[in-house]
């Protein structure tokens, strides 16, 4: 039913009712009336069942006209000679509001359960993300009351080096805090559909060239390989967007695999797109958590506490679906996980001399 066009309803039961007339002429000469008034209430069922109970109603009224008029003794005046059929007409009015009840009836449980649905899962949300800000955070806020504490008491008596190290682990742990945050209001608006896609033509190996230089510090204990040629097609993206879904694999699996795990960065043609993805030997996941790490704050069952809330993934996803792509995890043989995204590529453009040329 289309509650912005109602008048849908009504023309449909004007129609209906004008269909069951000319099936009915074509009916009498070999069924009885009453057959051929089953078809008409066939029709007020349908109405009932697809359009509004003003609709329902109308329908009845219409089919019982028609049917009173065309098939109903004395014919062709709206006289009723035999009271059997006001019985008739009252059933149809009946079905059509005993339908349209029962289906009204329907449509409200229905809205309440899908609110109640939905309620369930806010809270569920919200309990979760307030789990995840105590869980979390704490750590880092700990670090940052304990250090700076620390600064503001013993300052002056402590030696230039250990001074260092604090005001470094205060600056890590407030970065820490703000990649958190960032990436809750990132979520949020790209679940609001806040964010819209600024694409222009981009080249992979320059983008993935851009994020492993700025996450080198994270990266610095790993053993990277990136298998990223030069020659990829461009891909029209937002590549601000592009890049933060790859440095959220990489960051992922700066954080959850040892020291040392060789991760690997890939990009290649498949099909009529591009596919990436950051490969890394720290392990792997089990089976049944492919696909669940990609869900708000969810962590794989191999993940220390403290590494992050689980958005990075999840917002890695939501990016690339904007841009028409699809973002998956899978093992990799020798105990590794690859997780993998693709995006569509588009015929380039061409260049200002071919257009003059053509």
């Amino acid at each position: 039913m289309d509650a912005r066009r109602p008048w849908i309803g009504y023309a449909s039961a004007a129609a209906l009712a004008g269909a069951c007339t000319v099936a009915g002429l074509a009916m009498r000469p070999r069924f009885d009336i009453v057959n051929i008034a089953m078809v008409y209430l066939l029709a007020v069922v349908v109405v009932a069942l697809k359009f509004s109970r003003g609709a329902a109603v109308a329908c009845a009224a219409l089919c019982v006209a028609a049917f009173d008029f065309v098939f109903v003794p004395p014919q062709g005046t709206f006289t009723v000679a035999d009271v059997q059929y006001l019985l008739t007409f009252s059933i149809m009015l009946a079905v059509a509001l005993v339908v349209s009840h029962l289906l009204a009836r329907g449509r409200e449980e229905s809205e309440a359960r899908a609110a109640a649905a939905l309620e369930a899962e806010t809270e569920r949300v919200r309990s979760t993300l307030l789990a995840s800000i105590s869980h979390d955070l704490r750590t880092p806020l700990a670090v940052l009351t304990g250090a700076s504490s620390t600064l503001a008491e013993e300052g002056a008596r402590l030696p230039a080096a250990e001074r260092e190290a604090l005001a470094r682990s205060i600056y890590g742990q407030a970065r820490e805090l703000s990649e958190q945050v960032d990436k809750v209001l990132q979520m949020t608006r790209l679940e609001s559909g806040a964010i819209a896609l600024e694409r222009d033509w981009a080249s992979l190996a320059e983008i993935a060239g851009t994020v492993l230089r700025r996450l080198s510090d994270r990266l610095a204990t790993h053993r990277v390989l990136v298998e990223v040629p030069a020659d990829l097609p461009l891909v029209r993206v937002d590549a601000a967007l592009v890049d933060q879904a790859l440095a959220n694999l990489l960051d992922n699996a700066a954080r959850h695999t040892p020291p040392g795990t060789l991760v690997r960065v890939r990009a290649r043609v498949e099909g009529d797109g591009i596919a990436v993805s950051v490969e890394d030997f720290g392990g792997g996941l089990d089976a049944r958590d492919l696909e669940r790490v990609f869900a708000k704050f969810q962590r794989g069952g191999h993940e220390a506490p403290g590494s992050g809330m689980g958005l990075g993934l999840a917002i890695c996803r939501a990016i690339v679906r904007l841009h028409g792509g699809r973002a998956w995890a899978e093992a990799v043989p020798g105990g590794g996980i690859a997780f993998r995204f693709t995006l569509p590529v588009e015929p380039p453009p061409r260049a200002p001399a071919e257009d003059e040329a053509a």
